[in-house]
């Protein structure tokens, strides 16, 4: 059994890769968040990542995270398994930076961890071209997870939540020109599994069952069901952003 399984996003999606894009994303007129919005954060949000891609999802449902990246070490330990060691690492992320802040101050601290699995084989981040093309070789006409740990940290009531999703991601058959021509992108070579769902591996899957924001590095559908867990609301955290056309 997975940790936090009643976390877990469970329910089938709707979406394949002809509908796979994010809303588009929220925008202010200057580009900047008014004062009078930063106004109605009830508490800071602090995101433990220097994911670029988790401060993005963030940004698109109106949060604007103050980053401390962390720094933590990924090590796996043996005999771990994948949602273990997801779990264990968005946690550790996280209590690194709620001692380095002050414990009085009245801050969520936002960590997370995505590893990409396919038979119980963890896919970090490629060295090089070879090993992101066995990655890709590896993921071709399957179906593998992708696995994303949280944890919330309230740093005034030390109320920490963890939790974890879990997607499906099947891959279409890639044959050598698909490989090369990913390869060429140059995407593989920072993300999990060689491969960046947002990017132009988005055409590399055939279909997907859970989260597409969990695929991207953070389940956004279950941040409410967290925050409720720690006393809070996503309003106590949102700016009420403005759609531009």
């Amino acid at each position: 059994m997975l940790p936090s399984q009643a976390w877990i996003a469970t329910r089938p999606s709707k979406y394949t890769i002809g509908a796979m894009a994010m809303p588009p994303a929220v925008r202010f007129c200057d580009g900047q968040v008014p004062d009078k919005m930063r106004l109605m954060q009830k508490i800071a949000l602090i995101l433990a990542s220097a994911s670029p891609r988790r401060k993005e999802l963030l940004r698109r449902v109106g949060l604007q995270p103050e980053v401390h990246p962390p720094d933590v070490d990924e090590t796996i330990i043996a005999g771990e398994s994948p949602a273990a060691l997801a779990t264990r690492l968005a946690s550790a992320k996280c209590r690194q930076v709620a001692d380095a802040l002050d414990a009085g101050s009245d801050r969520l601290i936002l960590a997370a961890d995505t590893v990409v699995v396919v038979d119980q084989a963890i896919l970090g981040k490629p060295v090089d071209q070879d090993d992101a093309r066995c990655m890709l070789e590896s993921l071709s006409g399957r179906t593998h997870q992708v696995m994303t740990g949280v944890s919330l940290h309230r740093t005034d009531t030390r109320r920490q939540a963890d939790g974890i999703g879990v997607t499906d991601v099947r891959f279409r058959v890639l044959d050598t020109a698909w490989i090369d021509w990913y390869l060429a992108t140059g995407e593989p070579q920072d993300k999990a599994g060689a491969y960046g769902i947002q990017g132009a591996g988005a055409v590399l899957v055939d279909s997907i069952r859970g989260s597409w924001s969990n695929v991207v590095g953070l389940p956004l559908e279950m941040l409410p069901g967290w925050l409720e867990a720690l006393g809070l609301s996503f309003q106590d955290l949102s700016v009420q952003p403005t759609r531009l056309p």
